[in-house]
């Protein structure tokens, strides 16, 4: 009877344990994994030399990914790197790894040129970075970067850069990775183009004063997705004197769909 009874006991044992183990590994697996989130860091320098009313600075305001590693450092870095090629003084960007050490390395900039031309007044040297999540689905995360920088001359330079992110990985997108096919919506977008800046059928893309290169329509460097449609985002200079400004192509996702790998 005994032995019985501790049989009884050893089955009931290992059929507990099984089950405790079952329900550990069901709770494991619908434990939710932490989500992606961003915070908004600040960032801001002026130089150390004397000045007084217009005083050479950096301000720097960016998103910073967060919870998930991996996603988090691949947005985090690309971010940081558009900025660094944004925010320099001469003939390529400076060798730093972080936002203090950028703003350092441009008002160093500005430092050594105000000891070499004393008399100078410089007005006005400065460079501005503001830079927001401006859409974000299951599938895209999209950063929008304003800038502006001005180290002499007539005037400063200011655009709007387009960042596209998998939301999943955090890996940048390119254009092959968001369309089916480039040249067809390519295409598309040409005919609503000349459709919205009235450039007759059969006429010079430059017909009515664009500047394209080799009278060629292409795309836009930053493409954004807006809640509405796809915003092709041309900056000043970019197909355009500066005076004319930045030219904008709204097309509704009722008539892109079609051309999008990501909907």
């Amino acid at each position: 009877m005994a032995k019985h009874l501790t049989l009884l006991l050893a089955a009931f044992m290992l059929f507990s344990c099984g089950k405790d183990k079952k329900n550990n590994d069901e709770e494991v697996l619908n434990e939710e994994k932490p989500a992606l989130a961003f915070s908004t860091k600040n960032y801001y320098k002026k130089t150390s030399l004397p000045c007084e009313e217009y005083c050479p600075s950096v301000t720097i305001n960016v998103p910073e990914a967060e919870n998930v590693p991996v996603v988090a450092d691949s947005i985090n870095n690309k971010i940081f790197n558009t900025v660094r090629g944004i925010v320099y003084l001469g003939e390529t960007p400076y060798e730093a790894d972080n936002y203090e050490d950028l703003m350092a390395s441009f008002l160093g900039s500005y430092e050594e040129l105000k000891k070499e031309f004393p008399n100078d007044p410089m007005a006005g040297f400065e460079a501005k970075i503001d830079a927001s999540v401006d859409y974000t689905s299951d599938k895209i995360i999209n950063v929008k970067m304003n800038h502006y920088t001005f180290t002499g001359g007539a005037h400063g330079y200011g655009g709007e850069r387009s960042l596209l992110f998998d939301a999943e990985t955090g890996k940048s997108l390119s254009y092959e990775d968001i369309f089916t096919n480039v040249d067809s919506f390519r295409q598309f977008a040409e005919g609503k183009f000349r459709e919205k800046f009235n450039i007759p059928a059969g006429k010079s893309i430059n017909a009515t004063g664009f500047l394209f290169e080799n009278d060629k329509f292409v795309l836009p460097q930053n493409i954004f997705f807006k809640e509405n449609g796809l915003l092709l985002f041309y900056n000043s200079y970019e197909i355009s004197s500066y005076a004319e400004g930045q030219k904008e192509l709204l097309l509704p996702y009722s008539e892109v769909n079609e051309y999008l790998k990501v909907k």
